[in-house]
Order: structure tokens, then sequence, then C-alpha cells
């Protein structure tokens, strides 16, 4: 990335009104150093738990992680302060995720166990004539009480931006759908182990893996990705932790390096970054750093930088990763009461 463009970059921060967070901050990032600079609030959406944004820079949608579930839209182009474009129902409760594919919005509706498919204009805008669809999930998982029913946690595009994955907490699978007429319809279902509870998922860079980060046990599971055939192959689990967890331990966000050779983790409770050495088809665990707050409920990576977003310390860190060993090191932090997600733009 050249200096001019690394001189745009801008972080976007979500958190928990509920809470006490102010809802969705914006902050410049200093290039070199990953160091945050606070600017504006954007106050008027409740709980905008997760954020996406799209290749240009210009738009920002934002979940609503309420009972009648909404997402919003805001116009951010040339660093003005974000402008609201308008807002669009789900028709579920709890989004906690949402990512752009084909056209469209993907959100994963925790609450209600279900996929919801928003389609957007061309500039961005939320196509009020089209209605959105949804795909409800169905089964269970043998942990109780998180997999009594459905739980769908994350949903995005595959690298080859085809297909549309689904990872799905409370049935212990991943679902890869097809996007036909606006509406999503399940290619295949691939079971994890049961009780892992998978949260997120990674793609490596090349397309041929992805890694998935489970919550209901401290694990990775690496799998074998066949962009052709739409198909996902479990390979191993590798533990996010170099012992047995100390008291809780929930990982949450999870990235792969730009250039394929690390992966990194965040786990609540035992809160820490840990980093993966990429090897083939399987991760080595190369140690683990504290998160410099309580609970990372998200994770970002950035220009050779992680930002972990501590929904209960409320604040947002910043790491160096060192290119020889991946490991990350601490840069300094800036204070976002109930901070749920952080991405860069």
């Amino acid at each position: 990335m050249a200096d001019g463009e690394r001189q745009r970059r801008r972080a976007f921060i979500g958190s928990f009104t509920a809470a006490g967070g102010p809802g969705i901050v914006t902050a410049s990032v200093t290039p070199n150093t990953g160091a945050l600079t606070l600017q504006d609030s954007i106050t008027d959406l409740p709980d905008p738990s997760y954020l996406a944004i799209t290749p240009d820079g210009d738009t920002l949608y934002a979940v609503s992680e309420t009972t009648e579930g909404t997402v919003a839209a805001y116009r951010v182009r040339d660093g003005d302060k974000p402008a609201l474009l308008g807002h669009a129902d789900v028709h579920g409760s709890g989004p906690t995720h949402l990512a752009l594919h084909a056209g469209h919005l993907l959100t994963a509706n925790y609450g209600s166990g279900s996929v919801t498919t928003v389609p957007l204009h061309p500039d961005g805008t939320f196509a009020d004539a089209a209605p959105a669809a949804v795909l409800r999930h169905t089964g269970s998982g043998p942990h109780t009480p998180r997999q009594q029913t459905p739980h769908p946690h994350h949903a995005q595009s595959d690298p080859t931006g085809r297909w549309a994955v689904t990872v799905d907490l409370g049935t212990d699978s991943v679902r890869v759908c097809t996007l036909t007429d606006g509406r999503l319809d399940i290619h295949g279902e691939y079971a994890l182990r049961p009780g892992s509870g998978p949260r997120h998922l990674a793609f490596h860079p090349d397309g041929t893996l992805a890694y998935i980060a489970n919550e209901l046990t401290p694990t990775v599971t690496v799998c074998r990705w066949d962009a052709a055939d739409g198909s996902l192959k479990p390979l191993a689990e590798t533990p996010v932790l170099p012992g047995a967890p100390v008291g809780d331990a929930y990982p949450s966000g999870i990235v792969a390096s730009p250039d394929g050779r690390f992966v990194w983790t965040a786990t609540r409770g035992e809160d820490v970054l840990s980093a993966f050495a990429v090897e083939g088809e399987t991760l080595r665990l190369l140690g683990t750093v504290p998160c410099r707050g309580h609970w990372p409920r998200a994770l970002a990576e950035a220009d050779g930088f992680l930002y972990a977003a501590n929904e209960r310390s409320g604040d947002v860190a910043w790491f160096a990763v060192d290119t020889a060993t991946g490991l990350p090191r601490y840069g300094g932090s800036v204070e976002v009461p109930a901070a749920s997600c952080v991405i860069i733009g």
C-alpha cells in the first residue's frame, strides 16, 4: 500500500449502547504506528455491535443487535462525518454479524437462528422495493443451554465471491449457500465436532483453507475449502492456548495475515491474542500475548497491525506484528466503552 493510501486509513468501532457504549465511533489511523485517534460518534443506532465497509470505503453498514433486528447504512466518504442513508429490517432477532455479498448484505441473526439477505442499490443504499429474504437454520448441538437451537454467528462471501458461507454456533456446522434472485439456498452443510460451537471464520488468502474459531471449546478448526464445488472438509483442531484454561476461555475473532503465513485469534476470559504459524494444512501455536484489556470480542488486521475490541474493559488496543515471529507487540489503546467490533477502512 502506498504512503498516500495509508494516510487515508480510518477505523470504525462498534459498541453496545445498552451497556453504556457511544454507538459507532470513527477514528483516524496513524501510519507506521497503527495508533488510533478518536474523531466522531454516531449515536442514532442501538447496539451497533458489528460493522462492514464497502471496498471503496464510501459506505459503512452496521447491525442493530436488538430483538427487532435492523441494519443501517452510512455514507463515510472523504473523511466527512458519517451521514445516515437509511435502515432496513432483517426480519430476525439479534443480528451479530454482517458482510457484503453479490450486491447484498448478509446478516447472521443469532437470536432467531437465521441468515438474511438485504438487497442493495449500486450506490450502496438499500433497495427498498426488493424485500429482504430469510434463510432459517435448523438443528441443535449437545451443549446446554447454548446449543438448543440454531445460532448463526457469522456470514460472509468465500474468496471467489461465488458462495455465501454461514457459521452456526448452535448446530456445530457451516453452511455453504448460493444466492439466486436475492434468496439464499443451502448448497451443502458441513458438520464440525459436536459441542465445538463454531463462531467466526477466516479464509487463507490463497482461498484453499478456512480457519474456524470455536467458542465453546478453545480451538481453531482447519478446513480444506474447494471453491470449484463449494465444499468444506474439516481437517484438524488446534488449541488456542498452550495449556488448559485457568477459567473462562471463549474464542471470538479470527484473522489470517495477508501473506498467508500467520493466523491470529482473540480469546475472552483468558484475555489473550494467540498467534499461529501456517504450516501447510496445519496450524502451530506460536504463543499468546495479553490483549491489554478484558473480554476481547473482535479482532481486525490492517497494514501489519492487529486491533482488539475489548468489550468489558471498554477500549480498543493495537499491536504491531513482528514479521519474523508473527507475535503481536502492544502499541497502545483508546477508550471506547462496551467496544464490540473494530474494522479498518
